[in-house]
C-alpha cells in the first residue's frame, strides 16, 4: 500500500497516542519526519524522540509529555500543507498559532524550523503544520 501523505500519518499517530495516553509512540522514519521530532522537541512538546535501526527505513520513537495532572503537552495537532495544495508563506506572513501560545513548523531552505526561528532568519517555506 502506498501512503500519499506520510506527514499527516506521522501527525495523525502522535494525536493518537496523546488521546490514549501513551508514553510513546513509533512511527516509520524519514528525514523530515525526524527533523519535525527535532523542533518538537526544541519546542518543548515531547520530551525525547530517538531513531532505532532496523532492516529498513527505520523506526523513530518519541516520547510524549505530559503535565502533572496527566493531560498531554500537545493540545492539537494540524496539517496545512497538503499534497493535493501546497501553502506557502513569507517570513513576514508566518500565521501565529493561538496568539502565539502555539507553533507553527515550516520547511525552509535552511531545513525544517519553528515559526519563531524562521522569523528571526528572516526565511519563509512551505508551512507543514501547526501544533498546541
Amino acid at each position: 500500500m502506498v501512503m500519499t501523505d506520510p506527514i499527516a500519518d506521522f501527525l495523525t499517530r502522535i494525536r493518537n497516542a496523546c488521546m490514549g495516553k501513551f508514553e510513546r509512540v513509533d512511527v516509520p522514519s524519514s528525514k523530515m519526519k525526524l527533523s519535525i521530532a527535532k523542533v518538537l522537541k526544541e519546542e518543548g512538546y515531547i520530551k525525547n524522540y530517538k531513531l532505532i535501526k532496523d532492516k529498513r527505513q527505520g523506526i523513530l520513537r518519541l516520547y510524549l509529555r505530559y503535565d502533572v495532572e496527566n493531560v498531554p503537552v500537545i493540545g492539537g495537532l494540524e496539517r496545512i500543507s497538503k499534497p493535493s495544495c501546497r501553502v506557502y508563506v513569507r517570513y513576514d506572513k508566518i500565521p501565529p498559532v493561538l496568539n502565539g501560545y502555539g507553533t507553527a513548523i515550516l520547511s525552509t531552505s535552511k531545513g525544517i524550523l519553528a515559526d519563531r526561528e524562521a522569523r528571526k532568519q528572516k526565511v519563509g517555506g512551505e508551512l507543514l503544520c501547526q501544533v498546541w
